[in-house]
């Protein structure tokens, strides 16, 4: 049975007209291979566009939040625990988006997961999305309260709102939005931290003597409590990637601006957190110790902020300052988490249900479950659900890291080039899938008290160990026979140029008629033609498939 084309269509003037959905995920290539004719910004521009994107102001929060409750030595060991496992973690990741232009979710799909595999991946990480969409919304909500009088309710609402125009666009929109506000988000995040330090010394000996509400002692368990609420930020990997995804081809000539850009804006980004973390506790520990009522309001970033811009502005401008601060980040940032969010869904249910709804549609869904969570007041239990989250985020990355470092790298059981593309893979590879699973629900149990109390503060350390471990063990265990499902798509065109970048030889895709790169193309098994990734995605009876061989 030959599958009509149902994608294209002519006008009365006999020009193309190219389906809705068809066009949107040609204005960033949603779901699919970046070609590097669309990849026209340098290696500068997409680093600081994604950088842009870790503007929030939660990382500041969440320093607050574990100070307050562990104390400053704890959490600074926390922090650096993070650190550590963030950047070794994001460093192989940002590396395959960067190299081969594909979204985490592709480079999931061929690291241990299979086609349907990484569905639940995708659900993990739109989870991260609207978490902390409502977390940074809430924020916004907060400053626009104490700076106009905004009921918090109606801030909500608005924080959400003001999202939705700026994501329709995608990365050309993104990209000049990160690149013209992060300079001014720089000195309003600067200046009070280095006015503390410099006009009030003592606030440094302060802040190391914190030992934080229930006066906690130096405990490894308090710092592993800490760390795993910052690791709940483990997913931010994935948020870099949808911008790093559009570097240029690596040549000898730009290697080193290549790498630098890959180094900073991906696994780079959790210095730039792991800073904010520590500031925000800093000026946690300064508003408890010298501002009235100021424990009540110390996890806040915005009454943070005020208060140290009220010790050398007038109080009007303190104000206006800390309100557009809070503005500018939360814009930043959930531009980003809006736009990965939708991404995610969509990719999840275009895949089960062999249809395209539009990524606009889920980008409602995911600002509506985002406006739901900052209803229900997220921030007073923030800890938990963070530290809970923590486990999911970790199995996960930490599973694909293992299998790019290890499965491909060192034993060879895993093709080193990514493959994402419907018939080359099986539909389930129990590499990634079974070890993100057990990884998942073996650190929940422990975090719920289900193996004892005594290995509470442990699960973000049994999430790691198993994530890590798994992988290769399950890998050799089947041979490394579950990642391909076939080694020939049918095309007679090398896949990557003489720079090992992916080719940029250009075909037809004979159902929707649109021109696409030789990555993101197979051949069809029904016809002497070729399909695109998003076709046989949207293939309800698998026609154009290729068989298993």
């Amino acid at each position: 049975m030959t599958v009509e084309p149902t994608l294209d269509r002519q006008d009365r003037h006999g020009v193309l007209d190219v389906d809705p959905a068809t066009r949107e995920t040609l204005e960033d290539y949603t779901l699919r291979f970046a070609p590097r004719s669309y990849r026209k910004w340098s290696t500068g521009v997409v680093a600081t566009s994604a950088l842009g994107g870790i503007a929030y102001l939660a990382d500041f929060a969440i320093g607050a939040n574990i100070g307050i409750s562990y104390g400053t030595t704890n959490a600074l060991w926390g922090i650096g625990i993070f650190a550590v496992v963030i950047f070794l973690t994001g460093l192989p990741l940002a590396y395959y988006a960067a190299r081969y232009n594909i979204d985490l979710d592709l480079i999931t799909r061929g690291s241990g997961f299979g086609y349907y595999g990484s569905v639940v991946t995708n659900v993990i990480f739109a989870t991260f999305t609207f978490i902390f969409f409502a977390l940074e919304g809430s924020i916004m909500a907060q400053g626009l309260e104490l700076g106009l009088n905004i009921p918090l309710w109606l801030g909500y609402a608005v924080s959400t709102l003001v999202i939705f125009p700026l994501v329709i666009y995608g990365m050309k929109v993104l990209s000049t939005l990160q690149v013209w506000t992060t300079p001014l988000w720089l000195v309003l995040m600067v200046l009070p931290f280095v006015y503390l330090v410099v006009s009030h010394p003592d606030s440094v000996s302060t802040f190391f003597a914190y030992r934080g509400e229930d006066n906690t002692g130096t405990d490894f368990g308090s710092m592993l409590l800490a760390a795993g609420v910052c690791l709940s930020l483990i997913a931010q990997i994935a948020e870099q990637i949808d911008y790093l995804r559009f570097m240029p081809p690596k040549t000898p000539e730009n290697s080193r601006r290549w790498w630098s850009a890959v180094l900073l804006a991906g696994p780079g980004w959790v210095v730039f957190g792991a800073i904010k973390q520590v500031v925000g506790l800093f000026l946690a520990v300064y508003l408890i110790a010298n501002v009235a009522d100021g424990a009540g309001v110390a996890n806040e970033p915005v009454h943070q902020f005020l208060e140290i811009y009220q010790g050398f502005l007038p109080g009007w401008f303190a104000m206006a300052l800390a309100v557009v601060l809070v503005v500018i980040s939360q814009i930043k940032i959930n531009v980003t988490n809006a736009y990965s969010g939708s991404l995610a869904w969509t990719n999840s249910y275009t895949r089960l249900t062999k249809h395209y709804p539009g990524r606009l549609v889920f980008l409602g869904l995911n600002l509506v479950i985002a406006l739901v969570l900052m209803e229900a007041n997220m921030f007073d239990f923030l800890n938990t659900i963070l530290g809970f989250y923590a486990n999911c985020g970790i199995a996960w990355i930490v599973v694909v890291a293992s299998d790019i470092s290890i499965n491909k790298y060192l034993l060879g059981l895993s093709p080193k080039a990514p493959e994402f593309r419907r018939g080359m893979l099986y539909d389930i590879n129990p590499v990634g899938f079974v070890s993100m699973l057990v990884a998942a629900g073996v650190s929940i149990l422990v975090f719920f008290g289900g193996l004892g109390d005594a290995i509470k503060p442990y699960s973000p350390l049994v999430a790691i160990v198993l994530a890590a471990v798994l992988p290769p063990v399950i890998a050799i265990a089947t041979k490394g026979r579950y990642y391909l499902r076939r080694t020939d798509d049918g095309i007679d065109l090398p896949m990557y140029d003489e720079h090992g970048n992916p080719s940029g030889d250009v075909l037809t895709c004979h159902v929707c008629r649109q021109d696409y790169e030789r990555p993101d193309m197979a051949a069809c098994a029904t016809h002497e033609a070729y399909v695109c990734s998003l076709c046989l995605s949207t293939d309800k009876v698998a026609d154009h498939v290729l068989p298993a061989s």
